[in-house]
């Protein structure tokens, strides 16, 4: 509390004796007297950490820590490649095998790559995949045939149209035909419906909320890959402030409800914002979903928040080999050096979104199965 400011690094490599050491250096600290701040970098790591204390002016230069999303959602896909194996083996009849339908319309490029993309993940986590291709004039009536097809098939879990749709074609009936049960992508509105339901009042049964495995119906993926990334990071989210760039139905108000369900105290942040920038800046939780790029500056951000990037924008790049490059909502380099961690565009929530739409099909498979005996 002196006027002057100490800055004490320390460097803990990464071993057996590694809560000894810190044990006897944060010791140290306290018997020193002087403890404004106390700098902990582990391992080989290069990330720097803020614990306390006030900053002045070139003292020193935060660098968040990256969140992985990559390496986390590889640890789902194996954990979900278990767990089907697991279901397989004590149901030997192919009802413990998970099956996912997708639907495709059109020639979309970008579709059809995140089509495949899905089709090689079922099929590395031992995922039935069912595919269905349409040309772009398909009529509206074909894909509602379908879709009744497939939600009285025994052998499909979850059903997800690949959106958009082309405009003769309307959505929102094509979305509400899929059975809720199979709604994978939780985009039907009786799930959605489901999601804002606090279940406060007596005679509801409460929801875990801390577990999306035990959660009864659907999830959007990306909102649900938002909370596992920052379950994860070890971020606890009771208690905390957390504030959402963006009220899209696919993203911000789903991602909002769940962070209300952990005990967040939640903002929600959208074009009619008053001063924005002093509303995000307050969070100790920061979801960016609003399609615009680089859009949360640094002072935007609380030094040591947690940021989760949703969004991702190409902008011209003559140096790039495409001629562009891939650059979320925030401005990634300039808040990692406010922010305690941050996910990187790409590389952060996008390997989520397969994820869990894998893990929603084997929720699926289960509570099917539980519903049979």
């Amino acid at each position: 509390h002196s006027q002057s400011t100490t800055t004490t690094l320390v460097t803990i490599p990464s071993s057996p004796t590694l809560l000894l050491r810190l044990s006897l250096v944060l010791a140290s600290l306290a018997a020193s007297g002087v403890y404004s701040f106390a700098f902990l970098t582990v391992g080989a790591t290069s990330t720097t950490r803020r614990t306390g204390g006030t900053s002045r002016s070139g003292d020193f230069k935060m660098v968040a820590q990256d969140i992985d999303g990559k390496s986390i959602a590889a640890a789902i896909r194996t954990e979900i490649k278990d767990a089907v194996t697991a279901l397989k083996d004590a149901n030997k009849d192919d009802k413990g095998t998970p099956g996912l339908a997708v639907i495709l319309v059109g020639s979309r490029r970008d579709s059809q790559t995140y089509v495949r993309m899905k089709k090689k993940a079922c099929e590395e986590c031992g995922i039935a995949s069912f595919g269905f291709d349409y040309p772009d004039d398909v009529k509206q009536d074909d894909l509602l045939t379908k879709l009744a097809e497939l939600n009285e098939d025994p052998k499909v879990h979850g059903i997800l149209v690949q959106l958009p749709l082309p405009a003769h074609v309307d959505e929102n009936a094509v979305l509400n035909a899929i059975d809720p049960a199979k709604d994978v992508d939780g985009l039907h509105p009786l799930n959605t419906a489901k999601l804002c339901s606090t279940s406060t009042h007596v005679g509801t049964t409460k929801v875990n909320w801390a577990d999306f495995t035990q959660i009864p119906f659907h999830i959007a993926c990306t909102p649900q890959g938002c909370i596992e990334l920052l379950d994860r990071s070890g971020i606890e989210l009771k208690g905390k402030r957390a504030c959402v760039v963006g009220r899209s139905n696919l993203v911000g108000l789903p991602v909002a409800m769940l962070l209300m369900h952990r005990d967040a105290t939640v903002t929600i942040v959208h074009s009619k914002t008053v001063n924005a920038q002093a509303v995000v800046a307050e969070a100790d939780v920061v979801v960016a979903a609003v399609g615009r790029a680089s859009m949360v500056k640094a002072d935007w951000i609380k030094e040591g928040a947690a940021v989760i990037d949703v969004g991702i924008n190409s902008v011209d790049d003559p140096e790039a080999k495409r001629g562009y490059r891939l650059v979320g909502d925030v401005d990634y380099k300039g808040a990692k050096e406010r922010a305690g961690m941050i996910t990187p565009v790409p590389g952060g929530v996008g390997p989520m979104t397969i994820a869990m739409l894998l893990r929603n099909t084997l929720n699926s498979c289960r509570r099917g199965l539980e519903e049979e005996k």
